[in-house]
């Protein structure tokens, strides 16, 4: 029976992500999923630059990048028209190293995924193989599933999996945990057009219409594509208003038929969910098995990418032998403590959002909802610190940006899942490192910038750019290295797909 260090159910973005992770990190690798390719319409739209962070460790940020349709920001509209609230996105290169968010045609990333992650040895798929049944042995995890291709009923075995198989997952079954219940559960019509030709004045930003009778929300998207979202009322029928002939009444204020084709209309439920374990024995989640968020912040997908960048590299070092006993169960449950309050606080200020929208609040109401309306304001201003882990102090877990060297190149160009001293080059002077981490310091860099950002004169980083804690002595700064762990790799030369 073949063996896999890791098993990743669903070949969605966050599984896909994942994949090229693990595969890096040379994790034997087996993703299955049930269907044959990537689901061709779209879906998320939108992804921010910590997502495509990690997408330049995996070696396809520069080709997706030109796929993307620039987000100059958000705004709030009210019922008779008037600019309610302006929340404008920074341009330009971020702290992250990309700019702040990106609009997207998800077939296009998915397309991206796929394609590159042939290249990784270490990673095998199986597509059109149905999992249905997951026993974890102790020791081992043995899945069962039918190859749908012959009918052919087969079983591996895995050290580990993880649930990347959506909002009815079956690994969640299996783990069987009951979900936190945030209280927004509404239908919304979500409609794709394609222009047959430009049309300018409905313009780049994403739109909230805060209208009492039909909250909507209009999104630019790459290309001709345009995306509607608009309120289903509990009286309404959602097989009727899904019909095109009721679709282009709702669109009316906007667009007519002659100058679209509609491509997908959808009724969907959006929920506030966070499953209550992510993680029982070998069994983990990530993505949308284990939350579900309303859209108002667009910060779906960029959940499930949060949540593998925050899993793979202590799989990886367990997988490998690194860390064994005690101290990978306790690595493994950081991921759960770390996560999961991380992506309440995002679904917590979506659901605030959106009753705001369905209520046509006001200004004041809308800007204290958002976590900032500044546009100056960087992402790292809006990302929650995580929960409780592996680091120390007020500044452990938080998102840190990604300087770029004296020779111009980006760290994470240079130092790909390794653990990286960042700090004011006197402090660092003399300092003992622990064998492959990474030193960068304000004269090989621009890290000064980044690290006044934190607050603090230096910080060490983990392999997902979070940090362990601050410091500003030296004796601060040999405490946090303590906490360092083996790197998940060997190598830490640049890699490219």
């Amino acid at each position: 029976m073949e063996h896999y260090d890791v098993a990743i159910v669903g070949y969605g973005p966050a599984g896909a992500t994942l994949a090229h992770l693990l595969g890096q990190c040379g994790v034997k690798t087996l993703v299955l999923d049930r269907e044959s390719a990537a689901y061709h319409l779209p879906r998320a739209v939108h992804f921010d630059a910590e997502v495509m962070r990690v997408f330049q460790w995996i070696g396809i940020a520069d080709e997706m990048e030109p796929k993307t349709a620039l987000h100059p920001g958000m705004q709030f509209v009210d019922a008779d028209g008037k600019l309610l609230l302006d929340w404008p996105r920074p341009q330009g290169e971020g702290p992250q190293g990309w700019r702040s968010n990106f609009r997207f045609h998800q077939p296009d990333l998915e397309e991206v995924l796929r394609t590159n992650l042939t290249a990784r040895k270490e990673v095998t798929i199986r597509t059109r193989c149905d999992v249905f049944n997951i026993d974890d042995q102790g020791d081992v995890v043995e899945l069962r599933f039918e190859d749908m291709s012959c009918g052919k009923v087969e079983r591996v075995t895995a050290s580990y999996v993880v649930g990347c198989d959506g909002a009815r997952s079956l690994v969640r079954r299996y783990i069987e945990t009951g979900m936190e219940d945030y209280g927004f559960h509404e239908r919304w019509l979500v409609v794709d057009a394609i222009l047959k030709q430009d049309k300018p004045e409905l313009g780049d930003h994403s739109i909230q219409y805060c209208r009492p009778d039909r909250p909507a929300t209009y999104v630019r998207v790459p290309g001709m594509r345009r995306r509607w979202e608009i309120t289903v009322k509990p009286d309404e029928d959602t097989n009727e208003i899904s019909k095109p002939e009721r679709v282009w009444e709702l669109l009316a204020d906007w667009l007519t038929p002659d100058e679209a084709d509609l491509e997908r209309t959808a009724v969907y439920v959006f929920h506030s969910l966070v499953a209550n374990e992510w993680r029982k024995g070998r069994l983990l989640l990530a993505g949308d098995a284990c939350h579900q968020t309303p859209p108002f912040m667009g910060q779906g997908m960029c959940a499930g990418t949060r949540d593998v960048a925050n899993l793979y590299w202590k799989l990886a070092l367990i997988c490998k032998g690194k860390v064994t006993g005690k101290a990978a169960e306790a690595l493994l449950d950081s991921y759960e403590s770390e996560r999961k309050p991380n992506a309440r606080e995002y679904i917590q200020t979506a659901v605030r959002l959106g009753g705001l929208i369905n209520t046509a609040g006001t200004e004041a109401a809308l800007r204290a909802a958002l976590p900032s309306t500044d546009g100056s304001a960087r992402m790292e201003s809006i990302a929650p610190p995580l929960g409780e882990g592996i680091g120390v102090g007020d500044l452990a877990g938080r998102l840190f940006g990604q300087p770029r060297l004296t020779d111009g190149r980006l760290m994470d160009d240079v130092y790909r899942h390794q653990f990286v001293v960042v700090s004011e080059a006197d402090l660092a002077q003399g300092l003992s490192l622990p064998d492959g981490v990474a030193l960068v310091t304000t004269n090989t860099s621009n890290a000064a910038d980044h690290l006044a950002r934190l607050g603090a004169r230096a910080t060490v980083l983990r392999p997902d750019r979070y940090t362990l804690g601050g410091a500003n002595t030296k004796e601060e700064l040999a405490a946090l290295l303590t906490l360092v762990l083996p790197n998940p790799i060997e190598t830490q030369q640049p890699e490219r797909v």
